[in-house]
C-alpha cells in the first residue's frame, strides 16, 4: 500500500519509475520482500543486514551476490538479482589511519536544532588538502580493494554517507571531487578508477558482465544477530499497542476504500463530495505508510515519535470512520444529527437507552457469519434486521468495563456489503439470550491435587474444550470431528532481563537477552464462565500468589456456537482468545506458553509478512539459544506432528519460538529500561508500562483441514466487519440506495475461496497510464493541473495458496474480470499493471540474469497477460489492473 501510494506520487510528480530497490536498515530481510520487489518491475535488490557469522562466510566465499527465488510457488517467475553489502554494511568507512577523527564524513554528524557555534560538528573528518589528499586517496583505494576480494566482479560498490549525513552535502561533495579527481589522475598508481553511481549505475556494470550466479531459494535472513549475545529479536513484539493500531488502521483503511469505490461507482452524482473523501481516505493511507517504517513498526522508536505515529493513525482513522458513516447516512437518506458522531465514536460508552441502529459492513469479497461486540448500557434487549426479523444475539456482563454490558450479535452478511440491525431495549419480547455467570473459587496451582482431577468441559460442535478444576487452566481440546484429543495447557511466564550495561547483554527495543528460562508469574488462577446460548466465555485471571488482590495477566476464551440455518464452519472452529497482559514489572518480557503432547521435535511454521510460510527447525547455539529461535509471527504460526496441527492467528505483529517439544511461545509484551549511552541519547529506552489485550484465535484438526480454515480465517480476523452505530433520524422512513439493496441479495464481487481480492481502490492518481504520454505531460507542466481521477479503479487479486499444497485449492484459477465486476457497472477497459500500478505489463521488461538453469541473460515479461478480460491467477500470484468502467 504505501509501496503503491509512493510509486505513484513519484511517476505523477517526476515521470520515475524505480527499477531497484534498497533495504540496508531493516534488521532482517524477508523472502517476501524480493517477491513483491519483482512484481514491482524492478530488477535487483539490496539487503544489508544479516546474521553476522552467516555474512561472514558469504563474504569468505565470495557469496555475497546471488539470485534470490522468494516464492516456492512463483520461483522464477518472480526471482531477483539480489546483493548483501560486506561486513562495512551501509557506511563509510569510520576510521581513518591518519587521523582520530572518522573517515568521509566532513560535514560530522547532525546537530539540531542549533548548528555547533565554532562550525565544526561532531565527528567531522578533516578538511581535504594537497597536504593530505595523498593520504585520503591511499586509504580509500585499500578500502575498495580489501572489498573487491570478496565479490565476483571487479565493480565495487562503495557506499559514501551513513544515518544523518548530507545533512551539508555541498561540503560533502566539494572534498569527494577533490579527492575522484586525484584517484583518477593517479589511476596507473592506485590501479582503481573511481566515479559517483547510483545503484542502478552499479547493477547496471555487474549485469552487463553476464555472470552465472547461485540461486538462493525461499530461506530468508531471520532472525538477525549482530554478535553472538546481540539477537535482534525483541523488536518482533516491541510497543504492542502501535503494533495493534496500525494492523487495525490497515484494515479500516481497507474496508474503506471499498466501500467509497462502490459508492463512487453506483452513486456518481450523489451529495458526498468526492475530493473530500478522497482527502480522508488518503490521510489514513499515508499514516498507515508512514507506520511501515522500519523503525515505526518495529516499535525501535523514541516515544515522541510514537506519540506521531499513533495520532496520524487515530486522525486517519476517524476520518475514514466519517467518511464511511456519512455514506450510509446519504443512502439511507438520514439527518446527520450531532448525537450519531458522539456515539459512533466513543468506545466506553455503551449505546443508550432508545432504538438505536448498528451497521456491519463486510469487507471481504466472500459471505462471512460472526459475531459483532457492541457496547450497551443494559441488559434487556432485542435486535432485529431490515426486515424487521429476529436476529440471535447475546447480551452479558462486559470482560473491560463495570459500567457497560457487551452485545454479540450473530451477523450473516454477503462480500463488500452491509447489513443495517436495529438494537430495541426491551418492550415485553425479550430476543437477546442473557449471559449466565458462575465464579470458581482461585485454586493455588503450586499445590494442586493431581489424583482427584476434576474436568469442567466447553463445548461447540467443533471443540470439546476441559478445563483442570484443580488448577483452572485449560487441560485438552478434543476435535469432535476426527475424535482427536490434544493435551493443552497454557501459562503466562516471563523473562527477565538485564538493564545494566556493566553486567552483561541487555534487552531494549531491538534486543532480546534473556538471562535464564522464562518463570511461571502466577500461583493462583481464578476463572469465572459466562454461559449462552450462542457463546461460552471463560475468563481466567492469573494471580501472582493466592491472596493478591489485583491481577496482571487475564485470558477470555470464547467458543461459539451457531444456531441452524446459519454457516457457521469458520465461526465454529476458531477458539478465540483475548489476552489482558500487564502492567508488567521493569525488564521482564511477557510470554503465554501453549505446551501440548504433539510430538513436534521443536519444529516451528511461522509465516512471511502473512504470504508465504516457513519452516523453523530450532537451532542449538553455542550463546544466546533461546533469543535466537525467536521469529517473527507477523500472523501466522503453527506446531504440527504426523496427523495434527495447532494453528495460532494473531491480530498483530509478535515474537513466536517453540522452545521445547510441542510447546509454542508468543511473546505479547515487553518492559525495559536500560543504561546504554545510545539508548539513553535518543530516548529508546522501552519502559512500557500499558496494559496490552492481544487477540489469538487457535484452530486445532488435521493437517489438510487446517490448511483450508487458516487462509480464510486469518484473513476473517484481519479483517472484521467494519461497526458503525448511532441514532439515526430518517427524513422517510423507506430505505434507500443501491448499496443497501445490495447488502440484502448478493456480494457486487465475490471470488472463489482460494483467491483474496487484495485491493479495491480508487487511488485517485493524474497520471496517464500511457508512459510517453505521461512524461510528454510532465514536460509541459501540465501534471498537477488535472483532477483526481474518479474513473480508475485498482484491482488486484491473490492467489492464497502455495503450489501442491492443496489438490483443489492450488489449482489456478481462471477469472473473468468482467462478469467478477459485473455488480459494479459494465467494464469497458482493463489494462494489467506491475504491482505499484506504475508499469504496463506489456512495456515491462525485466533483467534476467544468467543462472545454472537458465544459461542466457535476457528480459522477462512478469506474467502472461489477459485476453478479453479472461485472466488465470496461478498459486500465490498477485496481479494488479487498472479497470475502466461504462
Amino acid at each position: 500500500l504505501c509501496f503503491a501510494e509512493g510509486h505513484g506520487f513519484l511517476y505523477e510528480t517526476f515521470g520515475i519509475r524505480p527499477q531497484f530497490s534498497w533495504h540496508v536498515d531493516p534488521f532482517g530481510a524477508s523472502a517476501t520482500t524480493p517477491t513483491l520487489f519483482a512484481l514491482a518491475g524492478f530488477n535487483a535488490h539490496l539487503i544489508s543486514r544479516i546474521d553476522y557469522d552467516l555474512k561472514a562466510d558469504m563474504q569468505k566465499n565470495k557469496k555475497l551476490q546471488f539470485v534470490w527465488r522468494g516464492s516456492p510457488s512463483l520461483s522464477e517467475k518472480q526471482e531477483i538479482f539480489t546483493h548483501v553489502m560486506d561486513q562495512y554494511s551501509y557506511c563509510t568507512p569510520s576510521h581513518i589511519p591518519f587521523s582520530n577523527r572518522s573517515g568521509f564524513y566532513w560535514n560530522g554528524i547532525a546537530a539540531f536544532p542549533d548548528p555547533p557555534k565554532d562550525g565544526v560538528y561532531p565527528n567531522m573528518s578533516l578538511p581535504v588538502t594537497d597536504a593530505n589528499i595523498h593520504l585520503y586517496a591511499q586509504t580509500m583505494v585499500a578500502n575498495i580493494k580489501e572489498r573487491a576480494a570478496w565479490f565476483q566482479t571487479s565493480d565495487v560498490l562503495w557506499p559514501w554517507g551513513c544515518d544523518k549525513q548530507f545533512f551539508n552535502a555541498s561540503v560533502q561533495y566539494s572534498n569527494m571531487d577533490l579527492l575522484l579527481d586525484y584517484i583518477n589522475k593517479h589511476s596507473d598508481q592506485f590501479g582503481v578508477t573511481v566515479q559517483y553511481a547510483t545503484v542502478g549505475d552499479y547493477f547496471q556494470a555487474v549485469y552487463s558482465r553476464n555472470l552465472t550466479w547461485e540461486i538462493h531459494d525461499s530461506q530468508d535472513f531471520l532472525p538477525y544477530s549482530t554478535e553472538p549475545f546481540q539477537a535482534w529479536t525483541g523488536f518482533y513484539t516491541s510497543q504492542s499497542t502501535l503494533k495493534g493500531v496500525a494492523r487495525r488502521a490497515s484494515s479500516l483503511l481497507y474496508a474503506g476504500e471499498s466501500f467509497f469505490t462502490q459508492y463512487v461507482r453506483k452513486h456518481p452524482a450523489d451529495s458526498i463530495c468526492k475530493r473530500e473523501a478522497l482527502k480522508q481516505l488518503q490521510s489514513l493511507r499515508w499514516a498507515v505508510s508512514e507506520v511501515q517504517h522500519h523503525d515505526g513498526i518495529t516499535g525501535t522508536e523514541s516515544p515522541k515519535v510514537k506519540d506521531m505515529y499513533m495520532n496520524n493513525l487515530v486522525y486517519g482513522m476517524l476520518n475514514v470512520k466519517k467518511l464511511m458513516a456519512s455514506i450510509i447516512f446519504d443512502m439511507n437518506n438520514a439527518k446527520k444529527n450531532g448525537e450519531v458522531y458522539s456515539s459512533i465514536y466513543s468506545k466506553d460508552s455503551g449505546i443508550p437507552d432508545v432504538d438505536q441502529y448498528v451497521f456491519v459492513y463486510n469487507p471481504l469479497s466472500w459471505n462471512i457469519t460472526t459475531f459483532v461486540k457492541v457496547p450497551v448500557s443494559y441488559l434487556e434487549m432485542s435486535v432485529y434486521d431490515e426486515l424487521g426479523h429476529s436476529v440471535p444475539a447475546q447480551v452479558q456482563s462486559s470482560s473491560e468495563s463495570h459500567s457497560t454490558y457487551d452485545l454479540y450479535i450473530l451477523v450473516a452478511i454477503s462480500g463488500l456489503s452491509y447489513r443495517k440491525y436495529t438494537v430495541k431495549p426491551l418492550n415485553g419480547k425479550q430476543s437477546a439470550f442473557i449471559g449466565q455467570s458462575v465464579k470458581y473459587k482461585r485454586k493455588d496451582v503450586t499445590h494442586a491435587n493431581q489424583q482427584n482431577q476434576q474436568l469442567l468441559p466447553v463445548v461447540n460442535s467443533c471443540y470439546q474444550v476441559l478445563f483442570d478444576q484443580n488448577t483452572n487452566l485449560m487441560h485438552s481440546i478434543t476435535e469432535r470431528e476426527t475424535n482427536q484429543t490434544v493435551q493443552l495447557t497454557q501459562e503466562f511466564l516471563e523473562y527477565h532481563v538485564n538493564g545494566d550495561v556493566m553486567k552483561g547483554p541487555i534487552s531494549d527495543n531491538y534486543l532480546f537477552s534473556p538471562n535464564a528460562s522464562a518463570e511461571p508469574v502466577s500461583k493462583a488462577v481464578g476463572l469465572e464462565v459466562v454461559s449462552g446460548n450462542l457463546m461460552t466465555e471463560i475468563r481466567q485471571y492469573f494471580y501472582s500468589n493466592v491472596t493478591s488482590q489485583d491481577y496482571t495477566y487475564a485470558v477470555y476464551t470464547r467458543m461459539y456456537t451457531v444456531p441452524e440455518g446459519y454457516d457457521g464452519k469458520l465461526l465454529c472452529h476458531r477458539i478465540e482468545q483475548e489476552y489482558s497482559v500487564g502492567p508488567l514489572e521493569l525488564n521482564r518480557e511477557a510470554v503465554l506458553r501453549t505446551s501440548t503432547n504433539l510430538n513436534t521435535r521443536q519444529l516451528l511454521y511461522t509465516d512471511s509478512n502473512g504470504y508465504q510460510i516457513q519452516k523453523r527447525p530450532f537451532k542449538a547455539y553455542v550463546n544466546n539459544t533461546v533469543a535466537r529461535n525467536y521469529y517473527p509471527m507477523v500472523q501466522t504460526a503453527y506446531i504440527e506432528d504426523d496427523t495434527t496441527r495447532l494453528m495460532l492467528l494473531a491480530e498483530r505483529a509478535h515474537g513466536v519460538s517453540s522452545q521445547g517439544n510441542g510447546q509454542v511461545e508468543v511473546m505479547l509484551h515487553r518492559r525495559l529500561w536500560n543504561n546504554l549511552q545510545w539508548d539513553l541519547n535518543y530516548n529508546l529506552t522501552l519502559n512500557d508500562s500499558s496494559v496490552v489485550r492481544p487477540v489469538i484465535w487457535l484452530i486445532l484438526g488435521a493437517k489438510a483441514a487446517t490448511n483450508i480454515l487458516y487462509r480464510t480465517s486469518g484473513l476473517a480476523l484481519e479483517h472484521r466487519p467494519v461497526v458503525v452505530f448511532g441514532a439515526l433520524s430518517e427524513d422517510k422512513p423507506k430505505l434507500s440506495g443501491q448499496l443497501q439493496q445490495n447488502s440484502l441479495h448478493s456480494s457486487p464481487v465475490t471470488v472463489p475461496p482460494n483467491l483474496h481480492l487484495q485491493t479495491l481502490s480508487i487511488p485517485g492518481w493524474r497520471y496517464s497510464s500511457n508512459h510517453a504520454e505521461q512524461v510528454l505531460s510532465i514536460r509541459l507542466g501540465k501534471q498537477k493541473q488535472g483532477d483526481m481521477d474518479f474513473t480508475r479503479v485498482l484491482l488486484r487479486i491473490r492467489h492464497l495458496y502455495e503450489v501442491g499444497e492443496d489438490p483443489v485449492l492450488s489449482q489456478p484459477v481462471v477469472v473473468n474480470l468482467k462478469s467478477l465486476l459485473k455488480g459494479l457497472g459494465s467494464v469497458t477497459v482493463v489494462e494489467e499493471r506491475s504491482l505499484t500500478g506504475t508499469w504496463d505489463v506489456n512495456s515491462l521488461k525485466r533483467w534476467k540474469w544468467k543462472t545454472a538453469q537458465y544459461p542466457s541473460k535476457e528480459f522477462s515479461n512478469s506474467t502472461e497477460t489477459s485476453e478479453n478480460y479472461i485472466v488465470t491467477v496461478h498459486p500465490k500470484e498477485i496481479r494488479t489492473f487498472f479497470v475502466y468502467f461504462q
